[in-house]
């Protein structure tokens, strides 16, 4: 345990102690700055006929910041390791493959949660302000959360994986770009419309990640997301174990 949480304690002071880290924050924040801008914008034109949460997700910022950082967040995971010439020493250091793994996904989805925490206090701002209990509720700000928690660590797991197969970060980031996109794209096979009761509408309404995290800003929390996400993680952090171990086979 005291081998896990050292190796977290090293992926995540790679982010905050580098450069590289408060570049992407500050991407994060300016993406997060204009959505917040723009949802004002509407708000002013039209009243809320939905919880923040959910007129956020709406927007394509959200989604800008999820495909375009999680890519960079965990390009560097194995990659960089590789590239610098230290993958061979963490490999022989007195810690298992699946100690190194985990601690690399856990250290990427903290550093992912924290770049999202600002969102939470423009929502608290907004609410302050208009004085709107109803415009953000602790059961929806809670939901939105999870729902975050959720669909990073699946994006960190596949991120994980891209970074674990080539040495090049660039490289890295381009595959776990494309992954990320393609399950995207599947998702938004839900909103064309389909004769009722048609399996298809119902598979691909299962794999929709904007019906998803629609659903948990409103504060629903549907188990059959939580296996969703929670298998497809387990399975990319599996491949990524793979690949870590493969290092035996050559």
């Amino acid at each position: 345990m005291q081998a896990y949480v050292t190796l977290v304690r090293r992926e995540l002071g790679c982010y905050l102690l580098s450069l590289n880290g408060y570049v992407i924050i500050a991407s994060v924040l300016l993406l997060l700055g204009l959505g917040f801008v723009d949802m004002l914008v509407k708000l002013n034109g039209e009243p809320a006929d939905a919880p923040l949460t959910e007129w956020f997700f709406r927007s394509v910022y959200f989604w800008l910041i999820l495909l375009m950082t999680t890519p960079v967040i965990t390009m560097r995971s194995f990659a960089q390791e590789k590239a610098s010439g230290t993958y061979e020493t963490l490999m022989t250091a007195p810690v298992s493959d699946l100690q190194v793994v985990l601690a690399k996904f856990t250290g990427t989805l903290v550093f992912y949660w924290l770049t999202w925490l600002p969102l939470l206090g423009c929502m608290v701002i907004l609410r302050y302000y208009t004085g709107e209990s109803v415009l953000l509720e602790p059961r929806q700000a809670a939901s939105t959360y999870l729902g975050l928690t959720l669909v990073g660590s699946l994006y960190m797991a596949m991120g994980c994986f891209a970074s674990g197969l080539p040495r090049s970060q660039l490289l890295a980031a381009i595959v776990s770009f494309v992954l990320g996109l393609t399950l995207f794209i599947i998702g938004l096979r839900s909103l064309v419309a389909t004769p009722a009761n048609d399996w298809t509408d119902r598979f691909f309404a299962y794999l929709s990640l904007i019906e998803h995290v629609e659903e948990f800003s409103r504060g629903v929390v549907d188990t059959r997301y939580l296996v969703f996400y929670g298998s497809l993680t387990f399975f990319f952090l599996f491949l990524t174990l793979k690949v870590v171990e493969s290092r035996r086979w050559k």
